[in-house]
């Protein structure tokens, strides 16, 4: 038995090798013959304890707590804490709690199928929790065991969706959309043109809702153990206080949660150990085990950067709005876009590592830039040309998000994934009427016929007109031949009942070939594992999550081409009357400010380019 004396002793000789710069690698193998010396005891039984709280990030974040506010969870984080409590002998079984966890419908899928695979290795899931909304329960019927507070509630109330449009905002601003677009069915700048959905846009809202709608029916029914048509009616007729849940089998009990805990220690013994926030590795935490305390102490000493030499699987993630540039770093973690440059560098550091076998690029994104669209794909191309490059598509994967995918041979999706959109639109937003309301009048010159085509002063001349849509053909074009090369025959339409800007769920997309197969992040690694011909094998992302000390280095040119910096851009929700107005209704009805700040960055994003690749529309699911 190893005593506080003994660790002293041990402290006080290891101290050294961190003041020296000893490196990581050399600290970790001492510090395994020293607890093998010390005789460590096998840890106690366990039952893993996961709270998944907030929105599941799909980059995963490498800061510290900063002002109270911890970086949010990483999907790909904690389906690895997951593996590992499936793989640890020590853990008997698996409590959550994720009542006030924010989850895409892809995410939902990922979870709920992680939480099935305990059963494999005979481990019980149960979920405790006060209430539960639709999209949480679909996620806890993963569950072997779901359990809910007296009085509580399970909100199963099916999928609600609706779009913010913000003509009618835009005319009390004085200002005047004027958009053009290619395709039908791509009706991205709707929400700004418009007051209500065209008839289009109508249909597929539907075919959409439809697809996601029929996947969650079957996740509960194959959850529960229930006919889908049983699921169905079920819905209908919620919602179910906690008692209601259990009489109509959608839950297991109804207990308090102190209750819940003594069953759970009568079950597998008083001595059983509950690991709070199991698996979690925050390497800027203070430590209070002496050893952690000496790899926290060498990583403070010397922020080197990991080097890798076994075989592996690298992760790159395009997440947010695809934009031109580089990508700064948070101190809050968190992603503000997928930029070009990084994900260039990025794409051809994977390329030119030899470690790096198989690449997964991992694609959670509503598009953006058409430009930017390139240049990862090209990016991506060079990628493919060397090693395996397998497509995952989380949540969203639309537009400029599927044109960045066309280097793979292989997409998978989940079945909730929404993708496809492939079309273009362009366009301005004109604010004379704007300047009017607060006496700002403008005198515009101009020397070359086109020169005021991208004023905000007046709409589109015809001339001009014709230009924006030739260019805006020009991309549309390039577009649908990328799709069309890549996929090749698998397409069962012709591309063009396919392409204009027509959205799709996975499932859906699987039946007209514009997906291969339908799993989730880990199905994806371990397919590009299986072609590159890996037994065993690393999993990294690139580039590495920006830590702390990111934040003070100076950023040397990483390759031989020089870059102009990109000017910083003026957000429309830092500026009166946004501001205050979206700060107020916040504290409301915030899921819907979220959706509108999401499309006023549309019209950044628009103002910038010109001409982007973009989701339909804000789609709010709830």
């Amino acid at each position: 038995m190893k005593t506080k004396h003994t660790l002293s002793m041990v402290f006080a000789l290891l101290v050294p090798l961190a003041l020296t710069g000893s490196t990581s690698a050399q600290f970790d193998q001492l510090k395994k013959h020293v607890r093998a010396a010390l005789g460590e005891e096998e840890a106690n039984k366990q039952i893993a304890y996961f709270k998944i709280k907030g929105p599941l990030a799909e980059t995963p974040v490498n800061m510290p707590p900063l002002f109270g506010s911890e970086p949010p969870m990483s999907l790909k984080g904690l389906l690895e804490r997951f593996k590992e409590a499936r793989l640890d002998k020590n853990v008997v079984a698996v409590l959550i709690d994720l009542q006030n966890a924010s989850l895409g419908m892809a995410q939902l899928e990922e979870l709920h199928d992680a939480l099935r695979k305990f059963a494999a290795v005979d481990k019980p899931v149960f979920m405790h929790a006060d209430s539960l909304r639709t999209v949480t329960y679909a996620a806890a019927t993963g569950a072997s065991h779901i359990s809910v507070v007296p009085t509580g509630d399970v909100w199963l109330l099916g999928l609600y969706g609706e779009t913010p449009y913000l003509r009618g905002l835009l005319d009390k601003l004085g200002c005047t959309p004027d958009i053009e677009h290619c395709g039908d069915f791509k009706t991205a700048g709707e929400p700004i043109m418009l007051k209500e959905p065209s008839e289009p846009s109508k249909q597929m809202t539907k075919w959409l809702l439809d697809g996601l709608y029929a996947g969650l029916v079957e996740r509960i029914a194959k959850g529960r153990g229930m006919s889908p048509e049983k699921v169905t009616s079920l819905i209908d007729n919620g919602p179910y206080s906690a008692e209601e849940a259990l009489a109509a089998g959608l839950i297991d009990s109804v207990k308090h949660r102190q209750d819940f805990i003594a069953d759970l220690k009568t079950r597998y013994g008083e001595g059983v150990e509950f690991a709070a926030d199991y698996g979690k590795s925050d390497d800027m935490d203070m430590p209070q085990d002496p050893f952690a305390m000496f790899s926290f102490v060498m990583q403070l000493l010397n922020p080197t950067p990991k080097v890798y030499t076994e075989p592996s699987v690298a992760i790159v993630y395009v997440e947010g709005a695809i934009q031109t540039g580089a990508a700064e770093v948070s101190p809050f973690g968190g992603s503000s876009g997928a930029y070009s440059t990084t994900l260039r560098k990025a794409l051809d550091k994977a390329a030119g590592d030899d470690s790096v076998k198989a690449v997964v690029m991992r694609v959670d994104s509503p598009g953006g830039s058409a430009l930017a669209s390139e240049i990862i794909l090209d990016a991506s191309r060079r990628v493919a040309a060397k090693k395996p490059l397998i497509v995952s598509m989380g949540n969203v994967a639309g537009s400029g998000g599927y044109y960045v995918t066309c280097a793979s041979d292989t997409i998978f999706a989940d079945s909730g994934t929404i993708t496809a959109s492939i079309g273009v639109i362009g366009g301005k937003i004109i604010t004379t009427g704007m300047w009017d309301k607060v006496g700002i009048n403008w005198h515009g010159v101009q020397r070359g016929k086109m020169a005021g085509m991208m004023s905000t002063a007046a709409p589109f001349s015809e001339p001009e007109r014709v230009k924006i849509r030739h260019y805006m053909d020009t991309v549309y074009g390039i577009f649908k031949k990328h799709v069309t090369t890549a996929r090749g025959a698998k397409l069962k339409k012709p591309i063009d009942d396919i392409a204009g800007g027509r959205v799709f769920t996975g499932a859906q997309a699987l039946d007209i070939g514009l997906i291969d197969k339908i799993g989730g992040l880990e199905d994806a690694i371990k397919f590009a594992a299986q072609r590159a011909n890996l037994g065993e094998y690393d999993i990294r992302v690139i580039p590495e999550p920006p830590g702390i000390f990111d934040l003070f280095k100076r950023h040397d040119e990483e390759d031989e081409h020089a870059e102009t910096s990109t000017p910083p851009r003026l957000s429309l929700t830092k500026l009166p009357p946004f501001d205050t107005m979206l700060s107020t209704l916040a504290t409301i009805d915030p899921l819907r400010v979220q959706a509108i700040v999401r499309s006023l960055q549309r019209i950044e994003l628009l103002h910038a380019e010109s001409v982007i690749t973009m989701m339909p529309d804000e789609l709010l699911i709830r």
